[in-house]
């Protein structure tokens, strides 16, 4: 058989387009074959279809239609962020700009370990995360694969500044990657403080860290999975300067607001933080993954320096040729760069703020639905683009299950969580283009699979 055609070179563009055709087609006709924000039947279903789109994985001879089978049963079974009602999580939907600058990404394959395999990537890579570092008060910005590897090398830079023996205090909030890490790095086990209103309360905090000795590594939240709520970060700060405690801010979800002059005061304090993880593949339209950890002191990231002479030999950097292996604890890693680039220049940041400011209203709108309908009881107005809300009178498993009844028929993904011991069904709002009859459509699903 003649040898596959490469996606780069000079017979690249020939050989792409029409496997562009044959995607776009295919993500066309597999979408309508869903039908709606998720694939009806549950997990059975959807796995059948794949198995019988797959056929054998590795077949002697190989199959000409396995690109438009297997785009076409993906798309078929795939929940879809782009539809209104699909709002259970923090998964947006990329914008079409960005996903073209990921193709190119993807053609160009530039590996970021060393400068002679992505010369302008890496430069673009400076240059962006720079300006992006600034844009939060910090000297320094890295790209990540997301908030848990970025919590992770916070915790990793602290343990490195501040010694081994560094103790990790978190809020009953926090996200679960925080644990993970001190459990990954060999810190001793977090100390968790009260957040009696989904927040982290400052009075506790500083009663924990009176009680503690050592160096301390405080992690706080800006936008919390459960319902998106935002520590109060001025207040947390200054506990933190008084106690001599290093401070790391989880704003993967929040820290989008930074685009919004309508929300970004809800941010202030972030730039006191030593360490902040962002992710833009949430309030940032991005493809995923696009995450960022910012840097106040830049000498923190001397911690991060590795040798290793066929990548960053020491006259080729003395030479002048840029070093990347302390820009990351990964070393093959790929030009995520690229499609933040083309968003932030293409869109300003007026275009970007108005994306957050246009989430943030819909979810105003779908809390206002809520509170005006009796059958329905409102957890609290949002503070970023998630809405809690559930049944009114239902028992918890009841609120489950009219969430699992959704999933099962494909017609709408709602999240859950319990920010006070109750069950609520969660929307998290992050699609720019749903309007108010969506929101009222949704509201008309729930109601119409709680029982009465």
């Amino acid at each position: 058989m003649p040898t596959p055609p490469l996606a780069s070179g000079p017979e690249g563009r020939g050989a792409l387009r029409p496997l562009l055709d044959t995607v776009l087609d295919a993500l066309d006709a597999g979408g309508r074959a869903r039908g709606g924000p998720l694939p009806a039947g549950g997990p059975a279903a959807v796995t059948a279809r794949i198995r019988d789109a797959l056929g054998e994985v590795l077949p002697q001879e190989g199959d000409p239609d396995a690109l438009r089978a297997l785009v076409h049963a993906l798309a078929e079974g795939a929940a879809d962020p782009a539809d209104p009602l699909c709002a259970g999580h923090l998964h947006g939907p990329p914008l079409a700009l960005a996903t073209a600058a990921d193709l190119a990404a993807g053609v160009l394959n530039p590996s970021l370990d060393s400068w002679d395999q992505a010369p302008a990537a890496s430069a673009l890579e400076a240059l962006v995360t720079r300006a992006l570092a600034e844009e939060a008060g910090a000297a320094d910005c890295l790209v990540t694969t997301g908030a848990t590897e970025s919590n992770q090398l916070a915790l990793l830079l602290a343990r490195e500044a501040q010694g081994g023996g560094v103790r990790l205090v978190t809020a009953a909030n926090a996200h679960h990657s925080l644990g993970r890490a001190a459990w990954l790095l060999g810190l001793p086990a977090p100390v968790t403080v009260p957040a009696p209103a989904g927040t982290l309360d400052p009075a506790a905090l500083d009663e924990a860290l009176t009680g503690l000795s050592g160096p301390v590594l405080v992690a706080a939240t800006a936008g919390t999975t459960d319902a998106g709520l935002i520590d109060p970060l001025p207040e947390i700060a200054a506990r933190c300067r008084a106690h001599g405690a290093r401070l790391h801010l989880d704003a993967a979800y929040g820290g989008g607001l930074l685009f919004s002059e309508r929300h970004r005061h809800r941010l202030t304090g972030l730039d006191a933080a030593d360490t902040v993880s962002l992710d833009l593949h949430k309030l940032g339209w991005q493809p995923i993954p696009a995450g960022l950890l910012t840097v106040r002191n830049a000498r923190d990231l001397a911690a991060l320096d590795q040798r290793a002479d066929y990548l960053n030999a020491g006259d080729d950097t003395e030479a002048g040729l840029p070093d990347l292996l302390g820009r990351s604890l990964h070393t093959t890693r790929r030009p995520d760069i690229l499609k933040i680039a083309v968003t932030l220049r293409s869109l300003g940041r007026r275009g970007l703020g108005s994306l957050v400011d246009q989430v943030c209203e819909r979810a105003e709108e779908l809390a206002g639905l809520i509170a005006a309908h009796p059958g329905f009881e409102l957890y609290a107005r949002p503070t970023i683009s998630t809405v809690l809300f559930r049944p009114a009178g239902a028992p918890d498993d009841a609120v489950a299950a009219v969430r699992r009844a959704l999933l099962g028929t494909g017609r709408a993904v709602l999240g859950r969580a319990r920010p006070d011991g109750r069950l609520w069904l969660k929307a998290t709002l992050l699609n720019p283009h749903a309007r108010p009859h969506d929101l009222a459509a949704l509201l008309n699903l729930v109601e119409g699979h709680t029982p009465r």
